[in-house]
């Protein structure tokens, strides 16, 4: 048996998310799991690092999967490649030690949300942010962003209550911008269902002066959802790294 650590870029657009589901056949993890049993004669287990909602895009979403046997360079990158849709794109394919687990075993990850602050939506790039025609104040949202950085519950960030632990580490929040592009950069251990866009709608929030830069920190507080700000849309969304110690290289 050997093990292969893949990373992979998609546009989720089209797609009801990463996650395989038994009513549907338009997610990442399905497609990847029919294309890769097919090439090489058993049936395998795509395994993500993370389950992506429906919409939302990676540009650095990580796997593995399980072969019976070694398989030739370029079976992942040229071989699958051309048997998946023009959407979904293996980048890197690397042989890794059995017991490795795409999921298990990530440390970090980065996301990125886009947000297009023009009066019209850019033509070029409405698929992939999130357009949002007012003018932000960024410092203010970078002042709300510092205090969402270190341990917290983040049980009012989330739109599921079922998780085992809703503390999760956030390293870093870099709110950023020029012209009308202004983007939102989450570096952290993980991240709950919803919180990336959670977040986001509620530092927009901040940034229209909607709420103030201290309520930010009074969620995490009361751990109440209805506090924090709106859903901000999937397809702005992009996941951009997983990180691994160094047995996950």
């Amino acid at each position: 048996m050997r093990t292969y650590k893949l990373t992979i870029a998609y546009d989720g657009t089209r797609y009801q998310g990463w996650q395989r589901q038994a009513n549907t056949e338009r997610t990442i993890q399905g497609i990847l799991e029919n294309v890769i049993s097919d090439a090489s004669g058993n049936p395998v287990e795509v395994n993500g690092s993370g389950r992506t909602d429906a919409g939302v895009h990676a540009s650095g979403q990580t796997a593995s999967v399980v072969l019976h046997g070694a398989v030739e360079e370029g079976f992942f990158t040229e071989e699958i490649n051309r048997k998946l849709p023009a959407d979904i794109r293996i980048r890197e394919a690397h042989l890794v030690k059995n017991g490795f687990h795409a999921r298990k075993n990530a440390v970090g990850k980065i996301y990125e949300y886009h947000i297009d602050t023009g009066e019209k939506p850019d033509v070029f790039r409405r698929r992939y942010c999130y357009h949002f025609p007012h003018e932000l104040d960024t410092e203010r949202m970078q002042r709300a962003a510092e205090q969402l950085k270190g341990l917290h519950d983040f049980a009012g960030y989330t739109d599921k209550k079922t998780e085992l632990s809703t503390k999760r580490t956030i390293y870093d929040i870099i709110v950023s911008g020029q012209g009308s592009s202004v983007t939102i950069r989450y570096e952290g251990t993980g991240f709950l269902y919803h919180m990336v866009r959670i977040l986001t709608g509620t530092l927009l929030e901040v940034g229209t002066y909607q709420r103030t830069v201290e309520s930010v920190a009074e969620v995490l507080q009361t751990k109440d959802r209805g506090q924090a700000g709106f859903l901000a849309p999937a397809r702005g969304l992009f996941l951009k790294e997983v990180h691994y110690d160094q047995r996950g290289r």
